[in-house]
């Protein structure tokens, strides 16, 4: 006789998680060490998977920290990832590393957020772009998105404000169809719905009126901005750690804004020797 454990949850959990990967029960089991049988039981709830099964799984679809910790507890296990405060003493190390990254960045802007976009740390060079942001996205927990697309934040100021918002709000949605975050998609709605600052945009290059300015590199979706008069324009790119053991080291991310021309590497120099 098989028997069924119908209040588990785990096997529907990790066939949504298969599904969603687009990976067959074949392929997987293959990855995993397994078989398509058996992986066809436990998605049915005919077979309960061994704590190692769930995490062999949970590795081979690529699924989140967090997210790994609910499929542990739904097939019976205790968590096995912790969630350590990041003013924990025990994140000593972790936080001085992001100071020393974020300091030897300057003059280029840098900032560290979670997983909810809140920001952790930040540069002088995110600090000088922040200026003239209204106080009220600046009082604790600052939000990234909020404070990029906000019309009393930075979104005035960003001269390919349709492009890079369409941007980031692809970002969003991807992140929300991997973790599935009730927070998260409470954050896309409130920012989806800012009014678009009523005005032309400059496009990706930035260019104005004489074409005089250099051209941006097109291997990536610059951000154009502007600060006293000055029209800056950055590549940015995002790290996160490597096999991460704990949830909040997982999601968290640092975001670097490469100055995509002479003349804003010049300006930053120039305003933070």
């Amino acid at each position: 006789m098989t028997t069924v454990f119908p209040d588990t949850g785990v096997g529907p959990l990790l066939r949504d998680w298969r599904e969603r990967r687009r990976i067959s029960q074949l392929d997987l089991a293959l990855r995993a060490d397994s078989s398509a049988r058996h992986i066809s039981f436990i998605e049915t709830g005919r077979s309960r998977p061994s704590e190692d099964m769930v995490l062999r799984l949970a590795e081979q679809l690529d699924i989140p920290v967090r997210e790994r910790n609910a499929l542990l507890v739904m097939a019976g296990y205790a968590p096995r990832y912790a969630q350590t405060p990041l003013d924990d003493p025990a994140m000593a190390s972790v936080r001085e590393g992001l100071d020393r990254l974020l300091a030897g960045y300057e003059p280029y802007p840098a900032l560290v957020v979670d997983g909810r976009y809140d920001v952790v740390a930040v540069n002088r060079g995110i600090a000088l772009l922040m200026e003239g942001v209204a106080e009220e996205l600046l009082t604790p927990p600052l939000n990234a998105m909020r404070i990029t697309l906000h019309p009393a934040g930075l979104a005035p100021r960003i001269l390919n404000l349709a492009e890079w918002r369409a941007d980031l709000l692809a970002q969003m949605e991807r992140q929300i169809a991997l973790v599935r975050s009730p927070e998260l998609r409470t954050l896309y709605e409130e920012v989806a719905a800012y009014p678009v600052p009523d005005r032309v945009d400059r496009g990706a290059d930035g260019r104005g009126g004489d074409g005089s300015r250099e051209r941006t590199p097109s291997f990536a979706l610059p951000l154009v901005i502007e600060h006293g008069g000055q029209v800056l324009s950055f590549i940015a790119s995002i790290a996160t750690f490597n096999t991460p053991m704990d949830v909040t080291v997982a999601e968290l991310a640092i975001e670097t804004f490469l100055p995509a021309d002479r003349e804003t590497a010049a300006y930053l120099r120039k305003l933070l020797p």
